[in-house]
């Protein structure tokens, strides 16, 4: 049985771990030539001797040590990280899990605010015809809108309603939010055959009755994957709502921070950090998705 189980784990490694470990070789490889590349004119002007007096080896190692370079090298984002986790309490501004907490929030309550509002408008829009005709295009062509052009608005809108601090990034992140949530579950809730219809109306069912026991199991699989897209987009919203607000807490004030400062190092360790966050709050969909549709895939 113990056999057995290392030779399955081993096996799910080889199928999974690998390709993940050959991607990132590539990336690294990448990054690193792209900092060289990028770094190499300002380390000629700036750092080596002006006589010329210098190798490739100088070259290479003035340009993976810049102190603001264009574009940091992995290592110099790496030992940024680990300074500012461990080096700083987690109540300091200097610490970026503390920038973490403040994003996530914003980003779960604009998750859970656009998930059920996409569930709401979904459900109308199946069960009326006058609404599909009149809300779907709306809800489309919200999105041509681009966020950062709305955040402002938004933002001054609720901020003159006395509404400040989380309320509206929220609502920022569920303006990108909803819109994957409903067009899936608008999808997913017509997804039944008529034959299952036809066969809950041989049964009296209300309309209510065929919403809970045909139409959301049936829509579950298109849920969770516009669910895993709907966290992505809230996170951007999250952090974009941060930017024109000034705001003292945040991966995006983070980022505007390090801008002004041109920080190169510290604003890719805000953007390394909020991809972390990113594939941490998907993962979690996933894991909940698995757990919800477990049965499904059981013969």
């Amino acid at each position: 049985m113990t056999d057995s189980f290392w030779k399955s784990t081993a096996v799910r490694l080889k199928l999974q771990g690998l390709p993940v470990a050959v991607i990132l070789l590539a990336v690294l490889l990448a990054w690193y030539g792209s900092a060289w590349a990028l770094n190499a004119p300002g380390a000629i002007e700036r750092v080596l001797p002006q006589d010329g007096a210098w190798g490739w080896q100088d070259l290479l190692a003035a340009t993976m040590t810049m102190q603001r370079p264009v574009m940091p090298a992995p290592h110099q984002v790496a030992l940024d990280l680990w300074s500012s986790l461990l080096d700083w309490p987690l109540d300091s501004p200097r610490n970026l899990l503390y920038h973490v907490a403040v994003t996530a929030e914003s980003t779960l309550w604009g998750f859970v605010m656009g998930t059920l509002l996409g569930l709401l408008l979904s459900v109308c829009i199946v069960h009326s015809r006058t609404l599909d005709r009149a809300l779907l295009p709306w809800i489309v062509a919200s999105q041509t809108v681009p966020v950062l052009a709305i955040a402002p608005i938004v933002l001054v809108i609720l901020g003159s309603l006395g509404f400040a601090g989380v309320a509206p990034k929220a609502v920022i992140a569920m303006y990108l939010c909803f819109f994957p949530v409903t067009v899936a579950m608008v999808q997913g809730l017509r997804s039944p055959q008529r034959i299952e219809t036809e066969m809950l109306h041989t049964y009296a069912a209300t309309r209510w009755q065929a919403l809970w026991l045909l139409r959301l199991p049936a829509a579950l699989p298109f849920l969770f994957p516009a669910l895993r897209v709907g966290i992505a987009a809230g996170l951007v919203g999250a952090m974009v709502a941060e930017l024109p607000t000034g705001a003292q807490a945040g991966l995006g004030a983070r980022l505007l921070t390090g801008s002004y400062y041109g920080n190169t190092v510290q604003i890719w360790s805000a953007l390394v950090m909020s991809a972390l966050l990113g594939l941490t709050l998907t993962t979690v969909v996933a894991g909940l998705e698995r757990l919800a549709l477990r049965h499904r895939s059981q013969p």
